[in-house]
């Protein structure tokens, strides 16, 4: 969202004016959306967006250069916010703290849009207990070469799992591949505990489903499956909340569902045209999971059960971890076509062993740098001969995130 010469249009929200800056900026070019139309898409499904996002401290992922360019993260709350922006004390632990958005109405909404949010990415606490969440996020990320089939299959694994344990399970597309499944709990246990259970949850989905889901944490090692990502309910992460639009295109919309709805809908079905249809017609699928808040008992009983998670191996005089897949690094760039462009290049330099390699063989991961995303490329080579795989080599791109950020970084 570059700035225009466009003059600011002023909108009354509910008795609250909202100043929104070049309004009529294109900010995606395919289906032809602009700044201000997006404001209005948030005004219209206000009512499922603030359900997943208000009264809730949030990031401000922020697109100052359109959907082509890597966001900036924004933890801490512009100066000059006005005054029906609340805020929250978030403290990390890293020792930091920041001062966070709390936004409680559609004036809110159409404000954090203003300054470039696309999705919402609020935490999983409300702004008066900032330390006892009250959601549990299943978040079903599938690695290359997995399809919304598989996915599917694995989400109703994770709801036969949560029924067994007393927890109800709301689906929603994530916006991207995957799919999000949100449980309300009591707001009556430490992030620690919520991320045992989370995790005890994915242990249980990959015990049912050996094959399709995996809760393995090192990439490299899950093969074709769905990771089960529990460690989204780490103290610092957020995920993009129910209504939010994605960067991608076709201005896809992270979208609840109803479990009627997850096995015949595919991710893009829901985009910003489609979704403010669909929410004019059948409203939010997810209009009561506030009034389905459950306890951690059974899943924390369970994890008596299950016993203590494997722990990933470790090895070399630094402590570091050292993996058990024989993986290689390619690239470490700022930017993601950046890094395909250096995947290229790789695969060009070693074209003999591309053949031998799956989907799920090569990672490109977005990385979190101290305010922005950086790429990382690696390959691994389990699949080739051990004869024939090539050995570590110079990167073909070597982007240092921290230059000049922080003295002393290994």
């Amino acid at each position: 969202m570059s700035p225009s010469k466009t003059p600011a249009e002023v909108l009354d929200v509910d008795g609250t004016e909202v100043r929104i800056s070049s309004p009529d900026k294109i900010v995606f070019p395919e289906p032809g959306l602009t700044k201000l139309d997006l404001v209005r898409y948030y005004l219209a499904v206000a009512d499922g967006a603030l359900r997943g996002a208000g009264g809730r401290p949030m990031v401000l992922k922020r697109f100052p250069k359109g959907i082509d360019a890597e966001p900036f993260f924004q933890k801490r709350v512009p100066e000059n916010h006005p005054g029906f922006i609340e805020t929250a004390t978030l403290h990390y632990a890293s020792g930091t703290s920041a001062e966070e958005a709390v936004i409680r109405n559609a004036a809110g909404l159409a404000w954090v849009v203003n300054l470039g949010c696309l999705d919402l990415n609020p935490h999983p606490v409300r702004a008066e207990d900032l330390e006892h969440p009250d959601e549990l996020r299943v978040d079903l990320d599938p690695m290359p070469g997995v399809d919304w089939s598989q996915i599917v299959d694995v989400a109703y694994v994770a709801r036969e799992v949560l029924d067994d344990v007393g927890l109800v399970g709301w689906p929603k597309t994530s916006g991207s591949r995957g799919l999000h499944i949100l449980v309300r709990i009591a707001p009556q246990w430490s992030y620690r505990d919520v991320r045992l259970a989370a995790e005890t949850l994915a242990r249980e989905v990959e015990n049912r489903a050996p094959g399709l889901a995996t809760a393995r944490w090192w990439k490299e090692e899950r093969g074709e499956s769905v990771f089960v990502d529990f460690n989204q309910n780490a103290k610092d992460r957020t995920v993009a909340s129910a209504y939010s639009i994605r960067a991608v295109p076709d201005a896809r919309v992270s979208t609840p569902l109803t479990w009627d709805e997850v096995r015949s809908t595919r991710p893009e079905q829901f985009t910003v045209p489609t979704v403010l249809e669909r929410f004019a017609a059948i409203g939010d699928p997810h209009g009561g999971i506030d009034d389905a808040v459950g306890k951690l008992d059974g899943l924390l009983a369970l994890t008596e059960e299950l016993g203590p998670a494997e722990k990933p191996p470790r090895g070399g005089t630094d402590g570091r971890r050292q993996s058990v897949m024989p993986l290689i690094e390619v690239a470490r760039t700022k930017t993601k076509p950046e890094a395909l462009a250096a995947l290229e290049e790789w695969k060009k330099r070693h074209a003999d062993v591309v053949p031998a390699l799956s989907p799920a063989d090569v990672l490109v991961d977005g990385m979190r740098g101290s305010s922005s995303l950086w790429y990382r490329v690696r390959v691994n080579l389990q699949h080739v001969p051990e004869a024939e795989r090539p050995p570590q080599e110079e990167l073909v791109a070597d982007y240092d995130p921290w230059a000049g950020r922080f003295a002393g970084r290994e």
